[in-house]
């Protein structure tokens, strides 16, 4: 799997910016994403939401109402993914799941999701980027 990076951009509810949880796919590929956040009723994560190349997409419409939210993203080829140390269920089409425990108990699988604290940010991006490449060339 590749190694790829995460930028991340908090904003406030400064002036007419619409609140929302926003991914930006920076790469030259089509990637899934999955986002997990605490709820009243608990814990839910959701996906798969398709964002093309050099692409944003809401995940989170509104005002945040959590401080922490995790992110899990695979790219379509599946060579490349943006994770973390948070495991958390997703499932291998569209998916909204209650709960994170005993994933594959519930047939689902976890995932190792990253954490975001956004702060009391009303509004967060995530920009996925892929690695910078090298451009030394050996004769």
């Amino acid at each position: 799997m590749g190694a790829l990076a995460l930028s991340i951009f908090g904003f406030g509810g400064v002036g007419e910016a619409k609140a929302d949880f926003r991914v930006c796919n920076g790469t030259t590929n089509l990637v899934g994403v999955a986002i997990a956040y605490r709820a009243d009723a608990g814990w839910i994560s959701e996906g798969w939401w398709r964002i093309p190349a050099e692409t944003c997409k809401p995940l989170i419409t509104g005002r945040l109402n959590s401080r922490f939210y995790y992110l899990y993203a695979e790219d379509a080829n599946g060579e490349s993914r943006w994770a973390g140390d948070i495991d958390l269920c997703v499932a291998e089409n569209e998916f909204k799941i209650a709960g994170v425990s005993e994933c594959l108990k519930r047939g689902y699988q976890s995932m190792g999701f990253r954490e975001f604290d956004t702060g009391e940010q009303d509004s967060w991006m995530v920009q996925l980027t892929e690695p910078p490449r090298s451009t030394t060339e050996t004769e």
